[in-house]
């Protein structure tokens, strides 16, 4: 694999490390970029019993001017919501240019697993199954679709793993907590910013069906000097992978977004999708904007999802619910509805 380091006095990204970076949405996309750029690895583990609950999330941060560079590894406890920042040195960060490898101090994420030395988490996670990304072609380059050739997007996104086994013990604040049979899951983001406004939810713990998963979100995305509200929705069941997205005609017919749940009804090539997810109270997590890193994200491991599937014709694929779910809804959310 090719590695880069976290380099000061590189001006702009290469034409072609743009294009290695389209093809590879699970590596890193920081060559060449200077300030105003973060990079982020959503890496969720949950243990068989679904009393251990865990967000790592590894990433750098590249301010603009004066504002500081960091490297960062920061953990939910998706049980009780306490969330943690752990800062390190910028040289103490590297990465695979082609592929799923990630080092912040001796924290070490890649395709087989994870070695954690944090305070609060210690020890190694193997991955028991392979990892199960959003296929990458040449059409649609993974979750994005042709938006992830567009270099001047805001925020882009990709899913490392639908779902894999876990294998292995952590310390989890001294006590060993045993992962075995757990299941995981992997996303990331890179960019400019989080959007101004959106909302995020994924799962893979859904009722009646272990291999599914579920993977949504809606955001205000800047286009020229306008915005629209964009979003993808990846639903895992019985194998297929079913899709609706802006990019591939998928319409809203409902979105609503209140105090208690966020409702959201969408049309596509694929059928009818209705979720119902309930908001419950969450961890902060540190968001990055375009001049800092703000722990103003509010996330939760413990949602609800109601998921309720039809065809094109208005048969019942699939009703059932989805737990242990991450849900996020930040921002300017009035703007989002508006939009």
């Amino acid at each position: 694999m090719h590695y880069e380091i976290w380099a000061y006095g590189e001006v702009m990204q290469s034409p072609l490390a743009f294009i290695r970076g389209v093809a590879h949405p699970e590596a890193f996309h920081g060559t060449g970029k200077t300030g105003g750029f973060f990079e982020g690895w959503y890496v969720k583990l949950v243990s068989a019993d679904l009393k251990q609950r865990w967000a790592v999330i590894p990433g750098i941060f590249r301010g603009l001017e004066s504002i500081e560079d960091m490297v960062f590894v920061q953990i939910l406890d998706g049980i009780t919501g306490r969330s943690w920042f752990h800062q390190f040195p910028i040289d103490e960060f590297d990465a695979a240019t082609d592929g799923f490898e990630v080092r912040v101090g001796k924290n070490r994420f890649n395709s087989t697993g994870a070695h954690l030395e944090l305070p609060q988490l210690t020890g190694d996670i193997h991955y028991g199954s392979a990892l199960d990304p959003w296929p990458v072609t040449f059409k649609e380059p993974g979750i994005m679709g042709w938006y992830g050739m567009v270099p001047a997007m805001e925020c882009f996104h990709a899913v490392v793993s639908f779902g894999h086994s876990l294998t292995g013990a952590l310390e989890v604040e001294g006590n060993s907590v045993s992962f075995d049979q757990g299941r995981g899951y992997i996303e990331k983001d890179w960019g400019k910013a989080f959007p101004e406004g959106y909302v995020w939810m994924a799962s893979n713990h859904i009722e009646g069906a272990p291999e599914a998963s579920l993977i949504a979100s809606v955001a205000i995305i800047p286009w020229l000097r306008s915005a629209f509200r964009g979003f993808i929705i990846g639903f895992k069941h019985n194998g297929k992978l079913n899709k609706w997205s802006t990019y591939n005609r998928a319409k809203e017919v409902e979105l609503v977004i209140d105090d208690s749940h966020v409702r959201w009804k969408i049309d596509g090539p694929d059928g009818r999708l209705e979720l119902k997810a309930e908001r419950v109270r969450g961890g902060l997590l540190h968001a990055p904007l375009r001049t800092a890193m703000y722990q103003r994200v509010e996330e939760t491991l413990d949602a609800t999802i109601e998921i309720r599937h039809l065809d094109l014709q208005g048969s019942l694929l699939y009703e059932g619910k989805a737990i242990c779910a991450g849900l996020e809804v930040f921002g300017d959310i009035k703007k989002l509805l508006e939009t």
